[in-house]
């Protein structure tokens, strides 16, 4: 069977039309055909407008046909994820009270992905106000799993995930804070990164300097990933934290023996056993190549109490926070999350800071002995999508809506770069992902040894 364009990677498709074999708009057509056979099942593609994605494609074909570059990801078909506002395509949080919203312009991430040429042809879908990491709201419905419907297909970056698994799309951002690149990365054999803070710039409103939500890239292969976080990650000095990073469009493997460190359970944790056996093997594979792996975990107290701190701090001060008139149209866990933010005091904030920066002493303690830390990404398998979270794991209650994403969350409060590989696949048939995580502000030797796992390691061994 011939394959189509939207089956190729990335780099192949951004090859073929700077070749001249194919042009954008026959790209897009090929994602289109594809949306429309996969999409009405799955639901990861909303707001899908083919004329506004048509009208993009042309003008690429255009600047190619005067000579010109259209840019790095030239024809490549995306959406984006519905937190990002865009102009031209309805920007809903996923939420009622936004149902109706319009914005004027595109946001920060937008612009620059469609000034190196990406063709949008809608948004993907997401929780609402991308709060939990199941993809389900009250304007554009669930998303599912497309190895099995059924099932979740995790978030708040779900849509994307499964747009980017199914070849809806070529490239697609997300944004991550507990987990929300990462879990539904894992969830849908594709690659999800959260970069260290500063290296994607968020130059629009909001606290630079101690909330740890980021947007970032997803790929089907890293190489395909970095060539998006390529665009996302040229500096810009009106983020007073932002430092860029210079990513290579294809990755090096890396060449030494690694010093890693393997922690099943990431101090502690309930962990589905499967998920760690199929781990298990992705470290066989690092000891084939030579590193040195042994069971160790940097030290995570109190990075539980200063995220939940944090992030109900956040919200409660947000714009979202001051509309008080529509809390009651949101979902309960938000409302619980607000109801959680009014309660914090000022010493209750500035215990979370102080931990953070405990924590951040602590990896840098850690790292001096390893150089990359492999640990789950998720603690479950995708669970069924009429259930709205995780309420219990391996016989244990979960005490609120997020506890079951410890295995993520810890790892941003910790302030770690951290990357979600495919790692095989639980007996039904599942994807299980493996998070690779790096030192401080380690960001490029990460994608180095995601790179030389992703080569070397079989998930289907």
């Amino acid at each position: 069977m011939m394959t189509e364009p939207c089956d190729l990677s990335a780099h192949e498709q951004v090859h073929l039309l700077k070749s001249g074999t194919a042009s954008a708009v026959e790209l897009l057509d090929s994602h289109i055909a594809r949306i429309g056979a996969r999409n009405p099942e799955l639901n990861a593609v909303v707001a899908f407008d083919p004329e506004i994605g048509r009208s993009r494609a042309r003008a690429v074909d255009a600047t190619l046909a005067a000579g010109d570059d259209p840019g790095p990801l030239a024809g490549l078909v995306t959406a984006h994820k519905d937190l990002t506002d865009t102009k031209d395509f309805p920007t809903t949080y996923g939420s009622p009270v936004f149902a109706d919203h319009r914005p004027a312009a595109d946001g920060f991430l937008v612009e620059r992905m469609t000034r190196a040429g990406a063709v949008a042809v809608g948004k993907t879908n997401t929780p609402e106000l991308g709060m939990g990491s199941h993809t389900f709201n009250p304007v554009y419905g669930i998303t599912r799993n497309p190895y099995d419907t059924s099932k979740s297909a995790g978030g708040s970056s779900g849509g994307a995930a499964v747009a980017l698994a199914t070849n809806m799309v070529a490239i697609a951002d997300g944004s991550d804070h507990a987990g929300s690149l990462r879990n539904p990365a894992a969830w849908n054999n594709v690659v999800g990164f959260r970069t260290s803070m500063g290296v994607i710039p968020h130059p629009g409103a909001g606290d630079p300097y101690t909330y740890n939500g980021i947007s970032g890239a997803m790929g089907r292969t890293v190489d395909d990933m970095a060539l998006l976080l390529s665009v996302m990650a040229v500096p810009d000095h009106r983020d007073p934290i932002n430092r860029g990073l210079d990513v290579p469009t294809v990755v090096t493997p890396i060449d030494r023996p690694l010093r890693v460190a393997w922690s099943p359970t990431l101090g502690g944790l309930e962990i589905e056993p499967e998920i760690i056996t199929v781990l298990s093997r992705l470290v066989d594979t690092c000891e084939s190549l030579g590193w040195r792996v042994v069971e160790a975990e940097p030290d995570f107290d109190g990075a539980d109490v200063a995220f939940d701190t944090l992030r109900a701090f956040h919200l409660v001060n947000s714009p979202i926070g001051k509309m008080i008139d529509r809390h009651a149209e949101m979902k309960e866990t938000i409302q619980d999350e607000i109801r959680r933010g009014k309660a914090l005091t000022a010493d209750d904030v500035a215990h979370a800071t102080w931990t953070t920066k405990t924590l951040w002493d602590r990896a840098n303690r850690f790292f001096e002995d390893f150089d990359l830390l492999i640990a789950p990404v998720t603690q479950v398998n995708p669970f069924p999508v009429e259930s709205e979270y995780v309420t219990e794991i391996n016989g244990r209650p979960m005490q609120r809506y997020i506890s079951w994403m410890r295995v993520v969350s810890r790892i941003t409060q910790m302030g770690l770069p951290a990357l979600s590989l495919p790692a095989g696949f639980s007996t039904a048939g599942m994807p299980v992902g493996a998070q690779l995580i790096g030192p401080p502000r380690g960001d490029l030797s990460l994608l180095r040894a995601a790179k030389t796992l992703e080569t070397a390691h079989s998930p289907n061994s």
